[in-house]
């Protein structure tokens, strides 16, 4: 099946503003295995609340005001199921008119999927968010601050919280068996340190420029900011939230589970 045949068109009218490339555009990697999740599905494919935590982090991305394209990367040859699969849960009639998701087969590792997501973006888009499918709770202020900070000029932008234990540091000893004891090298000052999360946001041609230059090898680069570090470009942090965690254990499943419940009460979804 090809890949136009699991997309519809893209509406050109959709926060199209004269011919420049001003719409935000959102890529989602879904293809990792989740191997700490347990044997199973894809971790993307996972049910959160009886829905799959890719579509939680679709709709959330969606949702958000600056957002009119969601690009979404599947596992290499699951295209046709992930398409099926969002097509069982279509967007909310709210945003499913002015959003657009489209599919495309992912790499063998992240960095190969969020490049092959960046292929697929129309010319139209000139801000890029790049979002973790296992962070599917983001709120929508946090994807809007971050588009907004691109826009107002950072070529780079990463929601972050602090650190609130205190790290410690060991030895690189690649031959050290795991689960025995690892001597601590140092004590790094814990407020000067900040936990990140996604979406982070970029211009895209300097997206674009890194992932061009830098093609890791093995497993990849698994963060699009560290990328545009080495080309010598400003990252800058906002503000992230407590909700957009990743689910990567057994047990942030059912904090995702409570965090949802919450939200029902308290929001209606």
């Amino acid at each position: 099946m090809s890949d136009q045949s699991l997309n519809g068109p893209i509406p050109s009218s959709v926060n199209s503003l004269s011919g420049a490339a001003t719409r935000t555009a959102a890529v989602l990697p879904a293809a990792g295995r989740g191997v700490r999740l347990g044997p199973g599905s894809p971790k993307a494919l996972r049910q959160l609340n009886g829905t799959p935590m890719l579509v939680h982090a679709v709709r959330a991305l969606a949702r958000a005001r600056a957002v009119s394209l969601v690009v979404v990367v599947a596992p290499p040859g699951g295209a046709a199921e992930v398409r099926a699969l969002l097509d069982e849960h279509p967007l909310p009639e709210t945003v499913g008119s002015t959003v657009e998701v489209l599919v495309v087969p992912g790499g063998e590792t992240r960095q190969d999927s969020v490049r092959r997501g960046l292929d697929a973006l129309p010319a139209d888009v000139g801000v890029v968010l790049v979002h973790d499918a296992a962070r599917p709770l983001v709120p929508v202020d946090t994807v809007d601050a971050v588009a907004a900070a691109v826009r107002a000029g950072a070529p780079a932008v990463v929601p972050a919280l602090p650190v609130t234990d205190t790290v410690k540091q060991v030895s690189a000893d690649a031959g050290r068996e795991r689960g025995t004891p690892e001597p601590v090298v140092a004590t790094p000052d814990r407020s000067l340190l900040r936990a990140v999360q996604t979406p982070q946001g970029f211009d895209r041609a300097t997206l674009v420029k890194a992932h061009q230059r830098f093609r890791s090898p093995g497993e990849g680069a698994t963060d699009d900011a560290g990328l545009v570090e080495r080309l010598g470009v400003p990252v800058v942090l906002i503000p992230g939230h407590e909700e957009a965690f990743k689910v990567t254990r057994p047990l942030d499943l059912v904090l995702a589970e409570a965090v949802l419940a919450r939200r029902r009460v308290n929001d209606g979804f």
